[in-house]
């Protein structure tokens, strides 16, 4: 589908841009390219999408149902028994709202790991989104239970491409506590074998690493690198307790890094240290992570706390200023998973949002990006893009109510098991 978006503000001027075959093909004034849709961008902005860089998107099925709660006592009590009686349709349902969630608050691709894979795979398909996904490889320390696993990761994996293009297939390790060391070895040699990404969590809490260095004698870090784990193909979300020298490491195997400062703050799991990791020239996304911990998955609310959170620990105002929050949520998270896309640029991919510039919060424009990552909710975002196809035009999302319904049905036959 060819579109045109008419009069549009940006890059401080009124541009048209022309998209065709899911890229941006030009940018000019008054372009005269015939296409099958146009679209008024007068009195709009033109902004690249957002990269939700780690998410548990069907954990919507839990939002506001575990909170105030210590991080390892919220998994074990709370969490991992309501799971149990998920069943794949509900995981699609939960993700389809999830994802109206998402392009509601401007993101259009994002890096997810759950259990029942095809369930959320689906749900990418249609709604149109673009997803990196993983199943949830955790075994307990069960031997049983990890062959299990690996047989699920090579079925899912031989049967990938139903799911193609709209989703990238890629391993998800849980965590280093809840994955035999073979099943570890196992992931590392997969991957590398298919040149797979793999999406895990890592250094979330003190609890943990203080555990595995009395488990192994080598923080996180330090272990994964002594099996030969590292490397360009690991997205490693949370990272909140490493000390420099794992730092180090991680910038010389090239990690990249899904910062979640909201569920940080909201489990009390500890505080990116992201002065220390940017310096380090290590690559960072942003990330909502799970509803059931954060409890929303708007890229917008995710900025603006991250950017105030730096502030905040740091004592210093002038940490993360506006345009780096808007960065990690664009190029920042793209660049985890090597995405043409977080620029409005001809050649890049057609995802982008336009902004209602009349919309209150947004009055006056002394600095857009000032405004959209402190000021803006996800009311003022108009009309959102995944390379090229509409998901959302004037606020309104096809099949919203539909997929609120069944969800709502979902939900309820949950609260009465």
């Amino acid at each position: 589908m060819n579109l045109l978006i008419k009069n549009v503000l940006l890059h401080d001027s009124i541009q048209d841009i022309f998209i065709q075959k899911g890229l941006i093909d030009s940018i000019g004034q008054n372009l005269n390219c015939e296409a099958e849709n146009v679209l008024d961008g007068t009195d709009k902005v033109a902004i690249p999408s957002f990269v939700n860089a780690h998410t548990h998107s069907a954990m919507t099925l839990m939002r506001s149902y575990a909170d105030d709660m210590e991080l390892h006592d919220w998994l074990e009590n709370k969490i991992w028994p309501f799971e149990k009686n998920i069943s794949e349709q509900d995981v699609y349902w939960a993700t389809r709202l999830a994802i109206i969630e998402m392009i509601k608050s401007g993101t259009t691709y994002f890096n997810d790991m759950y259990w029942h894979y095809p369930g959320t795979a689906q749900a990418v398909i249609d709604s149109g989104i673009h997803a990196h996904l993983s199943s949830a490889f955790i075994d307990l320390g069960d031997e049983e239970t990890s062959k299990k696993q690996i047989e699920e990761q090579v079925k899912l994996f031989e049967n990938r491409d139903q799911f193609s293009p709209n989703v990238t297939f890629s391993l998800g390790a849980h965590s280093l506590y809840t994955v035999l060391e073979s099943g570890l070895f196992w992931l590392r040699d997969f991957a590398n074998e298919h040149t797979l990404n793999i999406h895990m969590h890592l250094s979330e809490t003190k609890k943990e690493v203080d555990e595995w260095v009395q488990q192994t004698g080598k923080r996180p870090v330090e272990y994964l690198e002594s099996i030969g784990f590292l490397g360009s193909h690991i997205i490693a979300a949370h990272v909140n307790w490493v000390t420099d020298d794992e730092i180090k490491l991680l910038a010389d195997y090239n990690v990249g890094i899904a910062h979640c400062p909201t569920s940080n703050m909201k489990l009390a799991s500890g505080v990116f240290p992201y002065q220390r990791i940017r310096d380090a020239g290590i690559r960072i996304g942003l990330a909502t992570d799970s509803v059931a911990s954060n409890n929303n998955v708007d890229m917008l609310d995710e900025m603006k706390v991250a950017a105030l959170l730096q502030k905040s620990f740091n004592q210093d105002p002038t940490v993360m200023p506006a345009d780096e929050a808007f960065y990690l949520a664009t190029e920042g998270s793209a660049s985890l998973f090597g995405l043409n896309m977080g620029k409005i640029e001809v050649g890049k991919s057609a995802d982008l949002l336009l902004i209602d510039l009349n919309n209150i919060q947004l009055i006056p424009n002394h600095h857009l990006i000032s405004n959209l990552v402190y000021s803006a909710q996800s009311g003022c975002i108009n009309t959102t893009i995944a390379k090229g196809e509409i998901l959302m035009e004037n606020g309104c999302v096809k099949d919203e109510k539909n997929v609120i319904d069944h969800f709502q049905k979902v939900i309820r036959k949950q609260v009465k098991e």
